[in-house]
């Protein structure tokens, strides 16, 4: 078995790896561009959301599943449209959110360390390790999207999109682990 403190710079590196190439991924590459939608009457929806606090919000919104059954909420859901949408407020804090994104990397490969050393012995082929470190870095940042669109309606084509960032992140993650692996 290989200690967690021998895989410190595989868990590091991989990280910053990743971080690279979600930066990359996000600010340079199309496939995201379109991604989101403006709304229609934008102004309009934004004066009407103005007293929303933050929050995850649904409509028409549910509240149990007695609500669900009467004619008038069976008529609005019919209807349409359905819905879910998050609320934040103020400008995003760039600097935050790519911190808690590295945290996140750095999480990630430390999953990715400890599933890898408790089953590969030292001095296992690189492709023995990269196979299985990408397989598990791959379904730690893609997997979790796929729910998104099972659940909530979010668009298939934007969790296949997400699933092919995840598909890069596990290989630049494998790539470091095999290349440090004791």
């Amino acid at each position: 078995m290989v200690s967690m403190i021998s895989l410190i710079w595989p868990i590091l590196l991989s990280a910053v790896l990743v971080f690279i190439a979600s930066s990359i991924v996000w600010m340079a590459l199309p496939h995201h561009k379109s991604d989101f939608k403006g709304l229609p009457d934008e102004d309009a929806v934004l004066g009407a959301l103005g007293g929303v606090t933050p929050g995850t919000y649904d409509f028409p919104h549910v509240a149990s599943w007695e609500d669900a059954k009467t004619p008038e909420m069976k008529a609005r859901l019919e209807k349409g449209p359905i819905g879910f949408f998050t609320v934040a407020r103020g400008a995003p804090n760039m600097a935050k959110t790519l911190g808690i994104w590295f945290v996140y990397c750095v999480f990630v490969s430390w999953i990715v360390a400890y599933v890898i050393a408790r089953f590969t012995p030292p001095g296992t082929e690189y492709l023995e390790v990269f196979r299985v470190t990408s397989a598990v870095a791959w379904a730690a940042y893609g997997l979790a999207t796929v729910s998104d669109s099972i659940w909530f309606a979010r668009p298939w084509s934007h969790s296949l999109k997400q699933l092919l960032d995840a598909l890069l992140y596990g290989l630049v993650t494998a790539g470091a682990f095999g290349w440090l692996w004791p």
